[in-house]
């Protein structure tokens, strides 16, 4: 394809599914102003944005459209133009949605905002257009209260009898409000509240362009791998700055361990989430390679000028500005599906059965059981003994007999057109027998002749094979396989707990690197060049015996 700025762009290889989300806010108004269509000449703000378009100066229209959202005020009021929009997105899934060969998925953005904190989903419906086009999209400018949003989801699902869930983006731009612990009320949450959010929230995206949600130094100190991609200094416009206070109730592996302590207290866990990552690129491209990244939006697409570009620039701060060289090329959602179809696929986000990767496409799968022996996780029926003795990534592994200790058995296989992996880790989170929340990261799996200790850690590092100057690194550490066994060695049978997989991969230059090299010039001081991948599998939950 032909990009926004004339560049050729095709990927390496072609994605299995797809969901092209756009804003529900008046949902096509890009489209219709490249159009110059004649619909938006009955508004004053229409016919002032067409203004812009003509003068080649859209993007001004982009800035007051992104202002009178985070003040949810529908500056076009056009119900004409949302039916007409919706109606075409149907009809564009529908054309090239070919079951057993490529998936695409009916759905929207709902861009809730309020005060400029990110709170927004994406909404992805199993069904075709029979059922969907029976519903317009719900958007920010009905209600900015996730509640209303899932009210709406419910409505749909009672109506057609079909199925739908929403995505949370990432939750490093809420400023603490994505995983906070009451209603947009102001209320503590009570068990109605936690099933329908579990109900309307399997998964959860962890890692995109606006950066990575897994886990934060701050409250992760000893996690080597935690400060990856981050951006945690303001909300989506730069106008807040972030209070450490913020983080907790931002990044997914805390919204993990609050879930269990809201789960002890009200035995339903409103963050029993799986994890994912998305593209979220607004400019029809979705890549995530690190020597083909073409940005989140037009003006970050390759040029000599991004090293210098500003995604959002702050007016408040300079320091709570988003630069163009501070986004990640991420993210991509796996699933662990039967065929491919809509289906099978929205059944896989639906039971948790997915992962998470920050761009590349290595495989890695995970099954917990009580019975399971280390030399089964060589063994070529891996997972059909997984499947049926244990439970998958997203699973519920219920209490085993008396003394025994779950046992985990991962594999991982690297992304053939990409860089070899590093290690394995199990990351388990639990709640103490005082009610406190805890984690611990154990590598259970490491390439080379490196050793685990006793803590369960492995403290030397894989090296390095980067040549930043030139952009390039070679395969000579790492390993393509890495499968490991584990059994937790401090389980106690009555405290709730999470385990996940996290695989590392060798590092490898960073877009900014491949930027440098192909355009010849430097990158500012302290850019990031080199970037570890990784993936994230959803959780498997220990949830203790009544």
């Amino acid at each position: 394809m032909t990009s926004q700025t004339g560049l050729p762009f095709k990927l390496v290889r072609p994605l299995d599914f797809v969901v092209i989300a756009d804003h529900a806010e008046n949902i096509g108004i890009y489209d219709y102003l490249d159009r110059r269509d004649s619909i938006l000449k009955e508004s004053e703000i229409g016919r002032k944005w067409l203004e812009y378009f003509d003068a080649g100066e859209g993007i001004k229209a982009a800035y007051e459209w992104s202002a009178f959202n985070a003040k949810g005020e529908d500056p076009i009021q056009s119900p004409e133009m949302r039916f007409r929009v919706w109606e075409q997105v149907i009809e564009n899934a529908e054309r090239y949605n070919e079951p057993g060969i490529f998936t695409a998925f009916i759905g929207y953005e709902w861009t809730s905002g309020p005060g400029s904190n990110n709170l927004h989903r994406n909404v992805v419906f199993r069904d075709g257009g029979e059922r969907v086009r029976q519903v317009v999209p719900f958007s920010a400018f009905d209600s900015d209260d996730p509640e209303d949003l899932w009210q709406h989801l419910n409505d749909y699902e009672a109506k057609t009898g079909g199925r739908v869930f929403s995505i949370p983006h990432n939750g490093n731009l809420s400023n603490g409000m994505m995983f906070m612990l009451e209603t947009f009320a102001g209320e503590r949450f009570d068990e109605a509240y936690a099933k329908r959010r579990q109900r309307f929230e399997r998964v959860v995206e962890v890692t995109q362009p606006k950066g990575t949600g897994e886990a934060h130094p701050l409250l992760s100190p000893d996690d080597e791998f935690a400060d990856f991609e981050l951006i945690d200094k303001s909300n989506l416009t730069g106008t807040v700055p972030k209070t450490p206070e913020m983080l907790k109730t931002e990044y997914a592996r805390e919204a993990l361990k609050l879930g269990l302590a809201e789960q002890a207290r009200l035995g339903v866990n409103p963050y029993k989430f799986g994890m994912i990552g998305s593209t979220d690129s607004h400019n029809a491209i979705p890549s995530t390679r690190e020597e083909n990244w073409f940005g989140k939006i037009h003006f970050v697409e390759p040029s000599p000028h991004r090293r210098d570009g500003y995604f959002i620039e702050s007016e408040v701060d300079p320091a709570y500005s988003i630069r163009d060289i501070d986004m990640g090329a991420s993210g991509l959602a796996a699933v662990w599906a039967t065929e491919n179809t809509r289906a099978a696929i929205w059944d896989a986000f639906a039971r948790r059965e997915v992962y998470a990767t920050t761009g590349t496409r290595l495989r890695v799968r995970v099954f917990a059981g009580w019975d399971f022996q280390e030399a089964e996780v060589h063994r070529p029926d891996f997972a059909q003994q997984g499947y049926a003795r244990g439970v998958p990534m997203g699973g519920d592994l219920r209490p085993g007999p008396e003394g025994a200790a779950p046992t985990f058995m991962v594999r991982a296989l690297r992304d053939p057109d990409g860089a070899n992996l590093d290690r394995i880790q199990i990351i388990k989170g639990w709640l103490d027998a005082g009610g406190e929340s805890r984690e611990r990261i154990y590598d259970v799996a490491v390439s080379g002749d490196r050793r685990i200790d006793a803590d369960g850690r492995a403290r030397d590092p894989v090296g390095t094979t980067v040549d930043v100057v030139n952009a390039t690194y070679t395969n000579d550490i790492g390993v393509a396989v890495l499968s490991a066994y584990w059994k937790d060695p401090e389980f106690h049978p009555g405290q709730h707990a999470f385990y996940y997989v996290r695989v590392i991969e060798i590092p490898t230059p960073r877009w900014t690197a491949y930027d440098a090299k192909y355009f010849g010039i430097e990158m500012p001081e302290g850019t990031a060049m080199v970037v570890t991948d990784r993936a994230y599998t959803s959780p498997i939950w220990y949830t203790q015996a009544n």
